[in-house]
């Protein structure tokens, strides 16, 4: 079952969230009066604390994060005027080494910014590089049509075929060497159910099981034995449900709901554990600090 976890110093909606060396990483979003944030939380679950991180250098909502090579990244977003931002930045690690998450001094620094402005997509690592794809960009209101891809190596970008269902308010998550998008939503089509894979050895798109709960505005991550996990989203409601994707039965199902339904929430996986991170508790502009963990252990260890 779910437990509750310390609330986060701020109350947020439409956050971006990953992990590095075991620390969750918060960034940006919305706070309740519409504003747009710089703001960085770090959560460290073995403690159950908060801490502040280090502010992102411009204020972002709707952004997209991804870890690799043990550094988080934060990936456009929508700019404090509504339009998609390009800008990229990595979390590097403070004088102390380690974790870019956990070392004291850690800073954001820029990388090579994205082909175009991009917000409201997913994102996920697979290896040294993370693609980002559906949302909007690089008009407000156009959907995205390719997938852009980082390598985090190089610092370089290119591009890969869009998903085939264009739409924005998605999740993903990486698992077993594919990219999964999951629901999300478009203007005149309302929520979806639709998920698509990315393989990027075929580089080719494959149509999966449909989601159970149809939505956008969810998070979506991946569990350390290769499982994909969908939680949240709105619609003329709040969704509390969870929702987990088996790739070798190529099937969906249902995970104990969150006590506390949330959309524009972080979700993500440290060891066994699944933590949903602050949110909006209602459609549209509302927010919140909430924090629940999952159990996951049921599924097995972690690989070593």
């Amino acid at each position: 079952m779910w437990s509750a976890q310390p609330d986060a110093p701020s109350s947020r909606t439409e956050v971006a969230a990953a992990v590095a060396g075991g620390t969750v990483v918060v960034a940006g979003g919305l706070r309740a009066d519409g504003g747009t944030v710089t703001t960085v939380e770090l959560f460290d679950p073995r403690t159950r604390t908060w801490t502040a991180g280090p502010p992102l250098p411009l204020p972002v909502n709707h952004a997209m994060a991804a870890a690799a090579g043990g550094a988080v990244y934060i990936f456009g977003g929508y700019l404090a005027d509504g339009s998609p931002s390009a800008a990229a930045f990595r979390l590097e690690p403070g004088p102390a080494g380690g974790s870019a998450a956990v070392s004291a001094g850690a800073r954001w620094r820029s990388v090579t910014d994205l082909p175009a402005g991009r917000a409201a997509g997913a994102a996920a690592a697979i290896g040294d590089k993370v693609y980002l794809a559906g949302g909007i960009g690089p008009a407000k209101d156009q959907l995205a049509e390719s997938t852009l891809v980082y390598d985090t190596r190089t610092g370089t970008w290119s591009t890969a075929p869009g998903v085939p269902t264009r739409r924005e308010h998605l999740g993903g998550a990486a698992a077993g060497g594919l990219f999964y998008t999951v629901g999300g939503r478009t203007a005149t089509g309302g929520n979806l159910a639709v998920v698509e894979s990315y393989d990027p050895a075929a580089g080719a798109w494959t149509r999966r099981p449909d989601l159970p709960t149809a939505r956008g505005g969810l998070a979506a991550t991946a569990s350390c034995t290769g499982q994909v996990i969908a939680a949240g989203g709105e619609g003329r409601h709040t969704f509390p449900q969870v929702e987990i994707f088996y790739p070798e039965r190529d099937a969906w199902r249902s995970l104990p709901p969150m006590p506390h339904p949330r959309h524009g929430l972080g979700l993500v996986t440290v060891g066994t554990t699944l933590l949903s991170l602050p949110g909006g508790p209602e459609p549209g502009l509302h927010v919140a600090s909430t924090t629940e963990a999952l159990d996951l252990s049921f599924l097995g260890p972690c690989p070593s």
